[in-house]
């Protein structure tokens, strides 16, 4: 297991009966998490101290509850710097198990001697994104939702790399990689973190099971001579760490490489354990 362990303002604290209770900077958040299936006793008091509490509903969904907590903060990660916010669906706007990814591909960037081209798909709020820029890449930001792009951008300036060479685009990533093809462009470097189910800007429909392996072939006709890696994310229950190394492993067989994936997690810090959260394919030179 992959385990982003190198975090200084965020933090599992606990986790039990279908939720985690994190801090995020000076706030604590209780959220669900379907990976807890245990049940142990809510001793930290941060349970009852909590700033928000998101309660998943029966019917599906959820709504946050608020008791100190405001509309927006700033959580740091080396030089990256993030904003904040709860919104629909539990979230923050950030995955801080990611960082273990951006530490690996940041120092592969730094080490390649050469400029390097990434293309960041269902790129969100720009984590990986601003990570790789940071490390001295060319970038190519692509979401299908303008609100997360515009969010990117805010990191982006927050993170001092408001003139970094990122390119921003609100786009369906299927039918964007499909027309970077069509116009010869290509790239050093992939990394994708698609959704279990979505829709693109003109109503596109994405199932991951039925379109993952597809764009990942697509992928592959946009890769440079000379890639340096292939980075995809899941939190896909079906999609385990095997899975992601097969698609891989068949798809860029033909850049040689080596391949290697496994579950990626927090660590826990009243307990010293680890919390699972989804899992990650690299392909790399």
């Amino acid at each position: 297991m992959w385990i982003a362990d190198n975090w200084k303002e965020y933090e599992v604290i606990d986790c039990s009966d279908g939720e985690k209770l994190e801090r995020w900077g000076s706030y604590l958040l209780v959220r669900p998490d379907p990976q807890v299936i245990w049940d142990t006793p809510k001793k930290h008091k941060g349970w009852e101290n909590r700033n928000a509490h998101y309660h998943r509903s029966k019917k599906g969904g959820g709504e946050w509850e608020f008791f100190d907590l405001p509309e927006q903060w700033d959580l740091h990660y080396s030089s990256l710097t993030f904003h904040l916010k709860p919104f629909r669906f539990k979230h923050t706007g950030l995955f801080p198990e990611q960082a273990v990814n951006w530490e690996w591909f940041g120092k592969k960037i730094r080490q390649a001697g050469r400029p390097i081209k990434v293309l960041n798909l269902f790129a969100y709020t720009g984590g990986a994104s601003l990570a790789a820029a940071a490390a001295g890449a060319s970038v190519t930001h692509v979401d299908a939702s303008k609100g997360m792009v515009t969010w990117a951008k805010e990191n982006a300036v927050a993170s001092g790399l408001s003139s970094a060479p990122i390119r921003w685009i609100v786009d369906d990533c299927v039918k964007f990689t499909e027309r970077e093809i069509r116009r010869g462009n290509r790239y050093d470097a992939i990394i994708m973190d698609p959704p279990s189910y979505g829709r693109g800007p003109k109503g596109e429909i994405w199932k991951i099971e039925d379109n993952i392996y597809p764009l990942i072939n697509l992928c592959a006709n946009l890769l440079s001579s000379t890639p340096l890696f292939f980075l995809i994310n899941s939190y896909t229950t079906g999609l385990q760490p095997a899975v992601l190394s097969y698609m891989l492993g068949t798809a860029l067989q033909n850049f040689g490489g080596t391949v290697d994936a496994q579950e990626i997690g927090l660590p826990v810090s009243s307990n010293g354990l680890v919390l699972p959260c989804g899992a990650s394919g690299r392909w790399e030179q």
